[in-house]
């Protein structure tokens, strides 16, 4: 497929409408696919025998630009059911078509970066002294994941007596320098660690072996892949108030859920730490796993499908 090629969406089209597959499974994240994946779908329908169902991970993206809704709303239009991995998209996809037929099935836990490591040899690894407690903030730095509350919450007295040292570990999305800035304003320079640059599969375990606890400060949000890393890797998580987030930790058993506010982030740190609630919260984060297993999720498509097949 070719998403710029309108020559191109007419024969991978075609080759659908003549393969007949019972189901097709579109995987939709970004309005600029919706030409493409719109228009080959619809193309593949034609057929009158073949259904449609889009995995959705954003309907309405984080950074909006002209024209988002329309390209939206053209892809949405050649689809017959959605998975969601947020009530909030599912509500976002019933904005653009009333009564659509959408299942929530949580986005499933992250199983293909090893097993887990142990803390010193990925310490070791990672080049780190395994005599500080770290936290972790991964994944693209983007501007609505919030890393700029996360260096201000760290700021915070109560977490500067704890003494902690925060790993950034994943690649810039737009510029780096106002995130270096607030390190400098607030004399961060020895608590935060950039790795940013591309962190390579085999040492994403020991990212998260290294860390105590798994901060995602986000502004706005659906879902989060990172999420079911910590859980794959059975680690407590702060997450923020926004989007499907609250949906996946549970409040006081596996992490916390804050408010987008430096201060809530920090408080929930400081009770991480002063309340020594690694080994308690671990335990509920991997007791927890099985609500986000690959099972689930194919078993909540093959029902979709049976209902789409039957309309």
């Amino acid at each position: 497929m070719h998403s710029v090629n309108p020559a191109n969406w007419w024969k991978v089209g075609q080759e659908l409408r003549r393969l007949a597959p019972d189901l097709i499974i579109a995987r939709f994240w970004i309005p600029f696919m919706g030409p493409a994946l719109g228009s080959i779908l619809r193309i593949a329908r034609c057929n009158g025998h073949t259904r449609v169902l889009a995995i959705t991970d954003n309907v309405i993206p984080h950074e909006r630009r002209p024209g988002d809704r329309i390209l939206t709303r053209y892809f949405l239009r050649s689809v017959d059911a959605f998975v969601v991995m947020s009530k909030a998209v599912g509500e976002d996809i019933r904005s653009f078509i009333a009564g659509a037929p959408v299942r929530f099935i949580p986005h499933p836990i992250y199983d293909n970066y090893g097993p887990l490591a142990g803390r010193e040899e990925a310490l070791e690894r990672l080049g780190l002294p395994k005599a500080e407690r770290y936290l972790l903030f991964f994944g693209f730095v983007r501007a609505y994941k919030g890393l700029d509350l996360l260096l201000r919450a760290m700021a915070e007295p109560e977490v500067r007596a704890l003494r902690l040292q925060l790993i950034v570990a994943g690649e810039f999305y737009g510029p780096a320098e106002p995130y270096r800035q607030i390190v400098a304003e607030e004399g961060l320079e020895d608590t935060v660690i950039f790795r940013s640059d591309y962190i390579p599969n085999e040492e994403v375990r020991d990212y998260f072996a290294a860390a105590d606890l798994v901060v995602q400060p986000y502004k706005t949000a659906t879902q989060s892949g990172i999420s079911q890393l910590a859980f794959h890797f059975e680690k407590p998580m702060v997450v923020t108030r926004v989007g499907g987030l609250p949906e996946i930790v549970a409040h006081g058993k596996e992490g916390y859920v804050v408010d987008v506010d430096p201060r809530a982030i920090a408080r929930a740190i400081v009770d991480f730490y002063q309340n020594d609630r690694l080994a308690d919260m671990s335990a509920a984060v991997k007791a927890a796993q099985a609500r986000y297993s690959w099972e689930n999720m194919v078993q909540g498509i093959r029902e979709l499908y049976q209902q789409i097949k039957e309309s």
